[in-house]
């Protein structure tokens, strides 16, 4: 385990110290923000202005902020995972494996570091998305509510650490990465139903939404950053269904509504199945880890 831990504290000193490679995992979410900031905000909510009122702003700022969390656990995870593959690369891994450190060793190394990471660059994420929130003139969370955030983004890092892990086992060369890391940093907004409400989306796209483990992330993220403004509107039922299920706080799988407990045995089981997965992927060749 010590060994592990000094792995890990290797990983994250050459990550914090390439300020380069902590602004591009975190650029994702200052497009999304400086978007919705700049040009989106303003126009999201007037569309809903006839329902929600002088609340609109609150509840567009809640929607967008909790999107965000689920895309920077999912882009800072990635990014974090580029020093494993800057090893293959330079073929520091065999140095590793030469040495008298076991496989699963290091392998915890890289993932400890990765999820240390993550949920240090989400917290950042969350305050400066209640910031924003709060600056246009909606309300602090709360404690309660924020201890609750806190475990969704506990599970949320660690789906997206896993599948960030998997999808890397394949790289062995920085240009590919990078080039994996674009796309998914292009599409990721998409996926988690940030650009566009998910239910204004083709059928089709929306079952891709539906299976993707960080979309659970952003709807749990939305029912709990969205609960007071939607108790401040205090819309019938029907109504207020309606709203979560256009703009993703709710998933419609058939004719039932996802419990928050299923999309978190998701996030659960997702994690657990890309990380044997990755470790599976790993052990396979001994000079590919």
């Amino acid at each position: 385990m010590t060994l592990t831990l000094e792995f890990a504290k290797r990983n994250l000193y050459l990550f914090f110290r390439d300020r380069a490679a902590v602004f591009f995992s975190l650029l994702a979410l200052f497009i999304i923000i400086g978007l919705y900031a700049l040009f989106l905000g303003k126009v999201v909510a007037e569309g809903v202005r006839d329902i929600a009122g002088e609340q609109a702003r609150f509840l567009m700022d809640s929607w967008i902020m909790a999107g965000t969390l689920a895309v920077t656990a999912t882009t800072t995870t990635l990014g974090t995972f580029g020093i494993m593959v800057n090893d293959k690369e330079r073929k520091i891994a065999r140095d590793f494996q030469a040495a008298p450190v076991k496989r699963s060793q290091i392998l915890g190394g890289y993932f400890i570091s990765t999820w240390t990471v993550g949920m240090l660059m989400s917290l950042v994420a969350f305050l400066l998305a209640e910031l924003y929130i709060v600056g246009y003139g909606g309300q602090w969370l709360g404690l309660t509510l924020t201890l609750k955030l806190i475990g969704v983004m506990i599970i949320s890092v660690f789906s997206s650490t896993t599948m960030m892990l998997f999808l890397v086992s394949f790289f062995t060369s920085i240009n590919a990465y990078a080039a994996a890391s674009t796309v998914i940093g292009s599409l990721i907004g998409f996926l988690t139903g940030i650009y566009v409400p998910v239910g204004n989306l083709p059928k089709a796209v929306q079952t891709v939404i539906k299976v993707f483990p960080p979309s659970h992330a952003s709807s749990l993220y939305r029912q709990l950053m969205m609960q007071r403004p939607f108790n401040l509107l205090n819309l019938p039922t029907e109504i207020s269904e309606e709203i979560k299920l256009i703009f993703g706080v709710n998933f419609l799988f058939g004719e039932k509504i996802i419990s928050p407990g299923t999309s978190v045995l998701i996030l659960v089981g997702s994690g657990i199945l890309f990380f044997a997965l990755a470790v599976y992927k790993l052990s396979r060749n001994k000079l590919n880890f």
